[in-house]
């Protein structure tokens, strides 16, 4: 039973990195798998970036966040109150009627609580008026000083962070969506990988950008990148000056493109192909990207998308998102059907050779 165990271990170790359980790695919507194991100075790096983590975080911890660090603040500075009213004496007397050689640095600071509440009413500025400093006291009046300027910055902090938070363009980009599958059809006889993108919003992007990059494990345990170029009809520009409906961008897999082999039935290459864009908000002009990956059971072959786009009654285009997923499978003879057969011919005269041609469904060709 141990040998089981240990060879069941050695197995799972030596298995390639793309062929487990888990194979992508890149998630549907953009998130990277990869997991960080063993790096020196992990916690520093967080720290030097706490700005970058405050941005990354959801919501409700980010909530949970500056909730603590108002909390912590008052909490400090409210033990720096009653520190300081017992070291001058003040919790013990009656300050109603306090002794005429004494000086009370804070008014009615006798407790804890008390000590708490005067920090809180000092950081939020709200003055009740039964607790006040003494102008006579200079440590009550430059522990004041420090509080208003510390509560001042953390202030400053925290509206920056939700200011930066709401306004950032990821938000922009949850409003791209990119089809779960691609598919691979044919255009005139010709292969085509293609997929689909939809911005589902009706503010239009501009300067669109596509990319794709092909992730295969080596044997030495390696990724391999290969840049995979995809197209937008007859566009001669790499950019898409303006999507506002959905677009279908097509790679043609030719015999030098890295997919040509991969995605024949027979081939056993497991792979991830991720696809990058970036476009510009029109309104803000900021950047904002979107990702997605496609393994190799994600890519249909013999397959088109089925058309989301159509007119109403008035003549005006609409988008049928709820075609957008969808795909119309095509046998593979007729996506062969669109080429010509040709059947070569030969003529000759008295047995000796004298021409060639052929013979096709469209006509005759030299």
């Amino acid at each position: 039973m141990t040998t089981d165990m240990i060879e069941s271990n050695n197995t799972k170790s030596s298995a390639p990195l793309l062929t487990q359980r888990y194979l992508r790695m890149v998630t549907k919507d953009g998130h990277s798998t990869f997991q960080m194991d063993g790096a020196q100075g992990k916690g520093l790096a967080y720290l030097r970036d706490a700005w970058g983590i405050l941005m990354d975080m959801r919501w409700r911890w980010m909530m949970l966040v500056f909730s603590a660090s108002f909390v912590i603040h008052w909490l400090v500075f409210a033990v720096l109150w009653y520190l300081l009213a017992e070291m001058n004496g003040d919790l013990e007397l009656d300050h109603d009627a306090p002794p005429d050689n004494h000086t009370i640095c804070v008014k009615y600071i006798t407790s804890f609580t008390a000590a708490f509440s005067f920090s809180l009413e000092t950081q939020l500025t709200i003055g009740y008026g039964t607790m006040f400093p003494s102008g006579d006291c200079p440590s009550a009046i430059a522990l004041l000083a420090i509080q208003m300027v510390l509560g001042l910055m953390l202030e400053a902090f925290i509206t920056g962070a939700f200011v930066a938070k709401i306004a950032r363009p990821k938000n922009r980009a949850f409003s791209i969506r990119f089809t779960r599958s691609a598919v691979v059809t044919h255009t005139e006889g010709k292969p085509y990988l293609m997929f689909q993108v939809a911005n589902t919003r009706s503010s239009p992007l501009t300067s669109v950008q596509i990319s794709a990059i092909l992730y295969q494990e080596q044997e030495n345990g390696q990724l391999h990148q290969t840049s995979v170029d995809f197209h937008l009809d007859s566009l001669t520009s790499d950019e898409c000056p303006f999507f506002i409906f959905p677009l279908t961008y097509y790679h043609s897999i030719t015999p030098s493109s890295p997919l040509a082999a991969l995605l024949q039935r027979e081939a056993a290459h497991h792979f991830e192909l991720v696809v990058f864009l970036s476009a510009v908000q029109e309104g803000t002009g900021e950047m904002c990207q979107r990702r997605t990956s496609y393994l190799p059971s994600e890519i249909m072959l013999y397959h088109r998308f089925a058309s989301v786009l159509a007119r109403n009654a008035k003549g005006e285009y609409q988008i049928k998102m709820e075609n957008f997923d969808k795909t119309i499978p095509e046998l593979p003879a007729a996506a062969d059907s669109k080429s010509p057969k040709r059947t070569a011919k030969e003529i000759r005269i008295n047995g000796q050779h004298a021409d060639s041609f052929q013979l096709s469904e469209t006509g005759l060709t030299e």
